[in-house]
C-alpha cells in the first residue's frame, strides 16, 4: 500500500514527545532509520519530523492518513507488527510522555498536509471554550495567511480538531478540548519571528476572541530533508 498524496490527508495527528534530558538525538536517528518507511508502507504519511528549537528534550512530528478507518487500520497494522515490536523498547527508553497528541482534520479541503522545505515552521495552537464555526474558521484562514505571507512566509494548513473517538486507545489522544492549529513555513528564523508577532495583530486576535495561542518553533530534522 502506498502512502497517501498530501490531499488525501483527511486525518492529522499532530504529535509532541516529552523526553528524557538529553536523548533526542537518539530517538531521531532511530526515528528516522527504522520507523518513518515502515509506516509509509502501511499508508501513512509521517509529516516532519521535527526538532523544537525552543525545547531541546521535546520531539515534535505529524502523520496523517486518508480516513479515520485507514488510520485504525495502519496504526493497528504498524503497533501490532514486527517493526514496532522489534524497535518500541528503543524507542519508549527515550520518552519521558508520549501522549501530548492532538487529533485533528484539515479546516477545508484544499488545506493540504505536505512536506515542508528548509528553515523553519511555526505550529500555533489555539485552544477554544467550544468547537469554531465554519465562519470562525475561514475568517481565521483569511486572516492568518495574510500575517503569514507579509512575513514572507508559506501558510502550510489549518487544521481543527476531529470530533470522532479514538478508536485506537493504545495511543491516546487529547480528549475534550476544541483545538486550531496553524502550521506556516518561513525562510529563516527572523521571517518566523515576524510571523509569530503578525500573528498576535488584531485581525486573527479578533477572529478567536481571548483564545491563547502557543507557538512552537520547529525545524525540519536532517534526515527528513534528505527524503524530499
Amino acid at each position: 500500500m502506498s502512502a497517501p498524496p498530501p490531499d488525501a490527508c483527511s486525518v492529522v495527528e499532530l504529535r509532541r514527545y516529552r523526553l528524557h534530558a538529553g536523548r533526542r538525538d537518539e530517538l531521531v536517528t532511530l526515528f528516522e532509520r527504522e520507523l518513518i518507511a515502515p509506516q509509509a508502507a502501511l499508508g501513512m504519511r509521517v509529516i516532519g519530523p521535527f526538532t523544537d528549537l525552543d525545547e531541546p528534550d521535546h520531539f515534535v512530528w505529524l502523520r496523517g492518513f486518508a480516513g479515520m478507518a485507514s488510520r485504525d487500520r495502519g496504526l493497528r497494522a504498524f503497533y501490532l507488527g514486527p517493526v514496532w515490536a522489534q524497535h518500541r523498547t528503543a524507542a519508549n527508553a527515550t520518552m519521558a510522555d508520549s501522549d501530548d497528541v492532538l487529533l485533528l482534520r484539515p479546516a477545508w479541503t484544499t488545506s493540504a498536509c505536505s512536506h515542508v522545505g528548509a528553515g523553519a515552521v511555526l505550529a500555533t495552537t489555539w485552544l477554544l471554550p467550544e468547537r469554531p464555526s465554519d465562519r470562525t474558521v475561514g475568517a481565521l484562514r483569511q486572516a492568518a495567511a495574510s500575517a503569514v505571507r507579509a512575513a514572507d512566509g508559506h501558510p502550510l494548513a489549518v487544521l481543527t480538531t476531529e470530533p470522532s473517538a479514538n478508536s485506537f486507545p493504545e495511543l491516546p489522544v487529547r480528549e475534550g478540548e476544541h483545538a486550531v492549529v496553524l502550521l506556516a513555513a518561513f525562510g529563516d528564523l527572523d521571517a518566523l519571528e515576524a510571523g509569530r508577532a503578525a500573528l498576535g495583530g488584531p485581525p486573527v486576535r479578533d477572529t478567536l476572541g481571548a483564545a491563547s495561542a502557543h507557538h512552537a518553533r520547529l525545524r525540519p530534522t536532517a534526515g527528513s530533508l534528505e527524503r524530499r
